[in-house]
């Protein structure tokens, strides 16, 4: 298993709030919701879906209206100021009720399945649960080819940065603990560049984390919101950001240590 230190005595979790960012997603956010509905009341998730409406031109916000009915725990938001990825995430965590939160992507790429994984690990002690597609376990099912290369390269290139094991950073889909996100403000990041900040402020702060694989298929409907040219200097920005908080901020920003749990499940 690839994780930090051991897990710390943490408070046990009331409820989980998905946070799922959507612009233009009108022909698969019904069924994100649905699905993932359905997997957290089988295992008995307590959780909220707060669905961001980041701006959308088509009819997403309308199908988000319709499927409140068969999903109670469903909350809609809209974002009507600057939008963004970045910006729709971070409203949406401005906006949760739980204790933890899980950022799923809306065009059902992400495996509901692994939102249960995430919360089973949470309530075990850790501060934050990172997925990997590129461990064993892990997969992709459709993946660009060209989108796959760069993917590679940024997350080589974020490892020896960082001298970090994980291999996934800039994937999006990921859980914390609601001190974790506390305390990785300011969230500072826009656009797809804040898939990269929080898992990076997760660390270099000191909160503990661990990794399992996950799964991931290509979009069937829509098109994709990742402009590859557009990013590019955006993450470098905030490994730069990070990198100077990890070497030179002195440990003003890192979380005070707190005893460890003793669980067969930590890593020694």
């Amino acid at each position: 298993m690839i994780s930090s230190s051991p897990p710390v005595l943490n408070e046990p979790l009331k409820l989980l709030s998905i946070v799922i960012p959507a612009r233009d997603e009108e022909g698969c956010i019904a069924s994100t919701v649905e699905h993932l509905y359905v997997e957290l009341r089988i295992h008995d998730v307590p959780h909220e879906i707060i669905v961001v409406d980041d701006g959308s031109t088509d009819s997403t916000w309308a199908v988000l209206e319709s499927v409140k009915p068969r999903v109670p725990t469903l909350r809609p938001v809209k974002n009507d100021g600057l939008n963004g990825f970045g910006r729709a995430i971070i409203f949406g965590l401005n906006s949760i009720s739980g204790d933890a939160a899980v950022i799923m992507m809306a065009d059902e790429s992400d495996d509901c399945r692994d939102v249960v994984r995430y919360w089973q690990l949470l309530n075990q002690g850790w501060d934050a649960v990172f997925g990997s597609r590129f461990i064993k376990g892990g997969g992709v099912i459709d993946y660009p080819w060209l989108k796959l290369k760069v993917n590679r390269l940024a997350n080589l290139f974020i490892r020896l940065m960082f001298n970090v094991r994980l291999n996934d950073t800039t994937n999006a889909f990921k859980a914390y603990r609601r001190t974790v996100i506390e305390g990785c403000r300011p969230l500072l990041s826009p656009h797809f560049n804040l898939t990269v900040e929080i898992p990076l402020k997760t660390i270099v702060r000191g909160y503990t984390w661990t990794v399992i694989p996950i799964t991931w298929r290509n979009r069937r409907t829509g098109t994709p919101k990742l402009k590859i040219k557009e990013m590019g200097s955006r993450y470098l920005f905030i490994c730069l950001y990070l990198w100077l908080e990890k070497y030179f901020s002195r440990g003003d920003y890192r979380k005070a240590p707190q005893p460890e749990v003793r669980s067969a499940t930590a890593v020694r």
